[in-house]
């Protein structure tokens, strides 16, 4: 599965999130599975236990700092399928070089 996910932090002394959130990116790079971070979210891959395993101790280790976490999470669940973190990106460039 793919997974689409951002935490943000609320209730805490500063609008700037950007350290907590690297706290949280930290969690997910430490996992070992494929992930990749963008302006607006985190993507990782794997399997479903593996996946969500990670989500909540990125969220946790936010909770462990402030009163209260926002998560967003969008999934693309297909089982028997592995590297779309890549494979997906790669099936648009080739649409767009006319492949």
């Amino acid at each position: 599965m793919l997974v689409a996910f951002s935490v943000t932090p609320l209730g805490g002394e500063s609008e700037a999130v950007g350290a907590a959130v690297a706290e949280a990116v930290r969690v997910v790079r430490e996992s070992g599975l494929p992930n990749e971070t963008n302006a607006m979210h985190t993507l990782v891959e794997g399997e479903w236990d593996e996946v969500m395993a990670v989500v909540k101790r990125a969220t946790d280790v936010l909770l462990a700092k402030y009163p209260r976490v926002s998560l967003v999470l969008k999934a693309d669940v297909r089982p028997g399928h592995t590297e779309q973190l890549t494979a997906k990106v790669e099936r648009v460039e080739n649409h767009l070089r006319g492949e």
